[in-house]
């Protein structure tokens, strides 16, 4: 094997082990055509960004789907699927942007956080009830 030949040997398997990491999985329909590294880079740069905004220290990778060719743009939150008609990277930002939102709390979190708030609302009172 060529020296050529190992090194995109090498540099197809760090790519792909990359985009396994990102969690990003793409079903193409039809004959689309989609840039491969903007994708990667949007996906990146909306969960790096919701972190920032939102997040704490613990990374946002959530796991997408993005479904080309479908017949209405859309994203399917229970099946984790951002759906285009055809690529349009602003739709994949907000797609990626409102699942890397979600992920920020998990489930049991969640419930914590409602019950608190639940709580909360029982242990106030109004001032008018005191006073009478």
């Amino acid at each position: 094997m060529t020296k050529a030949s190992r090194l995109t040997v090498v540099v197809l398997v760090l790519a792909a082990g990359c985009w396994a990491q990102n969690l990003l999985a793409v079903q193409v329909r039809g004959k689309q055509q989609w840039p491969t590294e903007e994708a990667d880079k949007l996906y990146l740069s909306a969960c790096s960004v919701v972190q920032r905004e939102f997040g704490g220290a613990r990374p946002v990778r959530p796991q997408v789907t993005l479904v080309l060719g479908a017949d209405k743009n859309e994203a399917r939150l229970d099946r984790r699927e951002i759906r285009l008609i055809k690529w349009n990277p602003y739709l994949f930002a907000q797609g990626v942007v409102a699942f890397a939102f979600e992920g920020l709390m998990p489930p049991d979190e969640r419930l914590v956080v409602a019950r608190r708030a639940m709580n909360w609302a029982d242990s106030t009172v109004e001032i008018k009830a005191i006073s009478k």
